[in-house]
């Protein structure tokens, strides 16, 4: 079986990420910031800067809450951040929102959601893995088809 994913990359995507390997197109995306097509349905990446998570765990909280209960619907998911572990517990920067807060709400969000999160550290670094990511989730889904007898082309 051939897997040859294609990124969708939501059309409202602000700082889209770059990838090296896998093609990217734009697109529209119910949930989530990235995708593969095709497979749009059973894999979503949420992407989010250091200041968007401040606004997540701040002020857009309810929103984000929703957001954070469609993801719950993909069999592929994830949230990657743009900062890491250390620049969390840091809290430097320019809002009210207290580090432990910000901790503790991603440890909510794994537990209460199922959510996996990477802390990638840069913008760079969030793009090579989401690439690695929505690789590897389009492969089990290839390897499922595969595995109950379908046999075109998945991703």
């Amino acid at each position: 079986m051939k897997i040859a994913p294609v990124i969708v990359v939501d059309s409202r995507e602000q700082a889209p990420l770059r990838f090296e390997n896998l093609p990217a197109e734009p697109g529209t995306l119910d949930t989530g910031d990235y995708s593969i097509r095709g497979l749009t349905h059973l894999i979503a990446v949420e992407r989010k800067s250091l200041n968007d998570l401040l606004a997540c765990v701040g002020r857009d909280r309810d929103r984000f809450k929703r957001e954070l209960q469609r993801l719950r619907a993909y069999r592929y998911r994830l949230l990657v951040l743009e900062a890491d572990a250390a620049a969390l517990e840091a809290g430097v920067w320019q809002s009210h929102v207290k580090p432990s807060h910000v901790l503790g709400s991603l440890a909510a969000w794994t537990a209460q959601y199922g959510l996996p999160v990477w802390l990638a550290g840069s913008h760079e670094a969030a793009g090579r893995f989401v690439e690695k990511f929505l690789y590897q989730s389009a492969r089990a889904v290839a390897a499922e088809a595969q595995a109950v007898g379908i046999t075109e082309d998945v991703a």
